[in-house]
């Protein structure tokens, strides 16, 4: 049987970023995202519920988190699930986190460390420290799966219709 492990999660920073590498020079971050869910309790009355993830980001995109981003930061998530597991005290712990694959920054410019900015804001800075955002990297255009064949046709100058 075929399996698939695929997370997208939309939140919040809940910590700064603190880039660190391994022996071997890749470069990798943790970080805390906080998911907000709201939703009708029995009585019928709207209550708000936050999901604490903790997210492991590698390569680059471990980078570009720890320079632009920080804590409260809007930011959109896609990677995998991963359970962790080790023994502490004699006791066998584990914890169910997320390997990074893909980030996006949700803020836009000069939203002061991500507190306004619409969730289709596309790749503005969510730093609060006023740091200009690279306009042509990997992390502000579309992947190959977004590039269609239904992409519209570039429109002619009026000048050119001959009627």
């Amino acid at each position: 049987m075929a399996s698939y492990n695929r997370v997208i999660l939309v939140g919040n920073l809940t910590r700064d970023p603190e880039l660190r590498y391994t022996p071997s020079g890749t470069a990798v971050t943790d970080v805390g995202l906080a998911v907000n869910d709201r939703r009708k309790n029995a009585n019928g009355e709207w209550i708000e519920e936050t999901t604490f993830i903790d997210v492991t980001l590698w390569g680059r995109t471990a980078e570009v988190a720890s320079e632009y981003l920080s804590k409260g930061a809007p930011v959109l998530i896609e990677g995998r699930l991963k359970l962790d597991q080790w023994e502490q005290e004699g006791q066998k712990r584990s914890k169910l986190k997320v390997v990074g694959e893909r980030m996006q920054m949700l803020g836009t410019r000069g939203s002061g460390g991500g507190g306004g900015g619409a969730a289709g804001a596309g790749a503005g800075a969510a730093g609060g420290a006023g740091r200009p955002m690279p306009q042509d990297s990997e992390y502000s255009q579309p992947g190959p799966a977004e590039d269609s064949y239904d992409a519209p046709a570039p429109q002619q100058p009026n000048d050119d219709i001959p009627f």
